[in-house]
């Protein structure tokens, strides 16, 4: 790998470093992630995804909005767009109509995407436009100081919420879901195979696809909440996963504190783009 000294490093190791570069701009490093967090692990689980399908770079357009999170859109080297707060599926949606060959990925937080940005979701579900939604999920704003998110677990604390949050949070997978969206799945920064996997699937299905990612704060989040630290936190992942198909057998009360890990709805639905194009073409030839 040009420019990287890998002696003394092992295949498997040199295998991986060698993806880190291929899709990332070393120039833009370091990033500015605290440590443990786990957002460069879902950038990594992306750009492996990106990597197995074999997706031309030049087709790839990552679209990110504002937040920790959204730094990914400035690290990763594709064509990158990072925009306004809560707006990245908006962009995203009209970069799509304006070109439906290109891949559109957004990456995006929990705040970014279902509080400001909460109504260009349900609308990109409803659409089922063909984007694929990556939220990085910590369950906290972290960028702007740890102020309690639509997904903070009630009863958790933030700096907005130093007594407690008495919001019920939102299931971002289960919202979507409700609004339309053809896939939704789950995954986590623990059970990386299984991520990459679903964020694979998620970009082969045609329509609109959101992988609710489980992430970790170990600065904010963690620190709230007397969660310990970073390793202590992708252990209680561990310890607490439960698969997709077994979630759906649960009750809401043993379903508290778990992390659902899989794929949660798949179907088949008119994508948005191609259903644009067909007024287009049919406008076209009446107008011959």
């Amino acid at each position: 790998m040009a420019g990287v000294n890998m002696t003394g490093v092992s295949p498997k190791t040199a295998q991986v470093s060698d993806l880190i570069w291929k899709y990332m701009r070393p120039e833009n490093m370091p990033h500015i992630w605290c440590p443990g967090c786990g957002h460069g692990i879902i950038m990594r689980e992306v750009a492996q995804a990106v990597e197995n399908l074999g997706i031309d770079r030049d087709k790839l357009m990552i679209v990110s909005g504002i937040g920790c999170s959204s730094r990914a859109a400035g690290y990763m080297d594709a064509n990158t767009l990072h925009t306004t707060h809560g707006r990245a599926i908006a962009f995203a949606t009209g970069i799509k109509i304006a070109n439906p060959e290109l891949e559109v990925i957004v990456l995006t937080g929990d705040g970014d995407a279902s509080a400001i940005g909460g109504n260009h979701l349900i609308h990109a579900c409803r659409r089922n436009i063909g984007l694929t939604v990556v939220v990085m999920n910590n369950s906290i704003y972290g960028m702007t100081g740890g102020q309690y998110s639509p997904t903070t677990p009630t009863g958790e604390f933030g700096t907005t919420a130093p007594y407690g949050n008495i919001d019920r949070d939102f299931d971002v997978a289960q919202l979507a879901i409700g609004a339309g969206a053809t896939y939704a799945a789950k995954g986590s920064v623990y059970h990386v195979p299984q991520t990459v996997k679903l964020i694979e699937n998620g970009i082969k299905h045609k329509g609109f696809s959101i992988i609710d990612v489980a992430d970790v704060c170990p600065t904010y989040y963690g620190r709230k909440n007397k969660k310990g630290s970073a390793v202590n936190m992708m252990q209680y992942q561990k310890d607490n996963m439960v698969p997709a198909d077994k979630a759906k057998t649960m009750t809401e009360e043993e379903l508290k504190g778990k992390i659902v890990v899989g794929l949660l709805k798949e179907t088949e639905y008119p994508e948005y783009t191609e259903e644009y194009q067909k007024i287009i073409d049919r406008f076209v030839k009446g107008a011959k």
